[in-house]
């Protein structure tokens, strides 16, 4: 709004003004922000559609609208949820190094653990249309019933466990992971030193050989060649 609109406005067209910019703020915070420390607990047995953006990216802008009226359409659905992660945030930015989203906005949808990218249009209806068709019950703890046999008798196993048990077991593979992550770090560096010596042994051994006379002799041959073809007049 500029000074001169405001200033011309109505008491009426005032009020119409700040009760619209209002409930535009409203719709926006109501969309719901993912983080690292929420996102599995909100994700959790729901077939998800997510937005990642960055505040200052002009197409996210152009989006938000369409975004938020999805969101809301979305909001008290027990299966999907329509979300949104800021890839600018400090605990954002997690989310979207995990995901590896390289531009904005970018969509992703279906199991929270294996999300795919959306490629459709980025208009309310195109989004809409999408969610209707896409954001239903997948297999989990919830919907069992849609699992694999082998699926199925893994999470029923995992049910059969107390809260403190399934804590322990998520640390001890986590640690897993960590020291995978170690080990590779260290073994890559294991190899960068050997192709570094072995590069180093290369260029060395290259600078011997020239160093005994290869060049000279290379020289000297071609001096030899060139003198022969000129007293045979030039034939070889």
């Amino acid at each position: 709004l500029t000074m001169m609109t405001v200033l011309k406005a109505t008491p009426f067209a005032l009020l119409a003004i700040v009760l619209s910019f209002c409930s535009t703020q409203i719709l926006a915070e109501d969309v719901l922000h993912l983080t690292p420390d929420n996102y599995d607990f909100m994700t959790a047995g729901r077939t998800v559609l997510i937005k990642f953006y960055a505040p200052w990216c002009s197409h996210c802008k152009r989006m938000a609208p369409d975004w938020e009226r999805l969101a809301d359409d979305w909001k008290h659905n027990a299966v999907g949820l329509v979300a949104q992660i800021d890839c600018t945030s400090m605990e954002g930015k997690k989310l979207c190094t995990k995901y590896k989203v390289r531009g904005f906005p970018t969509v992703l949808y279906g199991d929270p653990t294996d999300l795919q990218e959306y490629e459709g249009g980025r208009t309310y209806n195109d989004l809409a249309t999408f969610a209707t068709a896409n954001l239903k019950p997948l297999c989990s703890p919830s919907y069992l019933d849609l699992c694999d046999d082998d699926t199925k008798k893994e999470l029923l196993e995992l049910l059969e466990k107390s809260t403190d048990e399934i804590k322990e077991l998520i640390k001890v593979e986590k640690k897993k992971l960590k020291d995978l992550g170690k080990e590779f770090r260290k073994s890559s560096k294991a190899l960068e030193d050997q192709y570094n010596t072995l590069s180093k042994e290369k260029e060395d051994t290259i600078k011997e050989v020239r160093a005994t006379g290869l060049d000279l002799a290379n020289t000297i041959l071609a001096f030899k060649e060139k003198k022969q073809a000129s007293r045979s007049g030039g034939e070889l």
